[in-house]
């Protein structure tokens, strides 16, 4: 079967030329497009979840070998999140070659973390099923080389870790509002600033809302422990 040219385009983003085909467009067919002849990635991004796990539990202990398992784990949370993986899709440009049925793609299907977060791992079993596990490996650290560089060892998620924050000085919840909304249906960029009781706040931009706040969120936390 031959590519076409955006798959083929993918393909290079990915830095990966598949043997098989057909592994690489059942991790890019999401269940609203499925039928009895053609299979959608759930199963693929099961597997795809554990192969992550896997390399990075792997790559996180090379990179440190003095850690323990209290300093790798909120690292190791960071990097297999849900989030993180869409964000790696995002720089795939993976939403542009999902497969989804009409509703799904009307409603932004392309631009979900969700979505996207689990068509990456979907991806990364297809990998793992059409090479080997210590290839994989080496195209997660390659694709998650900017996250692991990053991870800190308190990586919690930024919205809970905020909220906590906030709850220790007695505060009301952080308060989050879309304050724009620009570009087209398809692939729209948010803006989201997040508040504080005490007048303190930040803004962050994305192409998901949750994704924005999380950036906002993370942001702001650091900027209240810096102070």
């Amino acid at each position: 079967m031959k590519l076409s040219s955006e798959l083929s385009s993918f393909c290079d983003r990915l830095d990966y030329n598949f043997e098989n085909i057909d592994l690489l467009i059942e991790a890019l067919t999401h269940s609203s497009l499925s039928s009895p002849t053609r299979p959608d990635n759930q199963r693929l991004e099961f597997l795809g979840d554990r192969v992550l796990g896997l390399a990075i539990s792997q790559i996180l202990l090379e990179k440190d070998k003095e850690a323990n398992e209290g300093k790798i784990a909120p690292r190791f949370n960071s990097l297999v999140r849900k989030e993180t993986c869409a964000l790696v899709a995002e720089d795939l440009d993976l939403g542009q070659v999902l497969r989804l049925g009409r509703s799904e793609m009307l409603s932004g299907g392309r631009t979900k973390i969700t979505l996207l977060g689990d068509a990456m791992e979907a991806v990364l079993a297809a990998i793992y099923l059409d090479s080997s596990f210590e290839n994989t490996k080496m195209i997660i650290g390659k694709l998650w080389q900017k996250h692991i560089e990053k991870a800190k060892d308190d990586a919690r998620d930024a919205k809970t870790a905020l909220q906590e924050w906030a709850q220790s000085f007695k505060y009301t919840p952080p308060q989050y509002m879309e304050i724009s909304r620009s570009g087209p249906d398809h692939k729209p960029m948010f803006e989201i600033e997040v508040r504080l009781e005490n007048g303190a706040k930040a803004v962050a931009t994305s192409s998901s809302k949750r994704n924005a706040q999380q950036k906002a969120a993370r942001i702001l936390l650091e900027k209240m422990l810096n102070e």
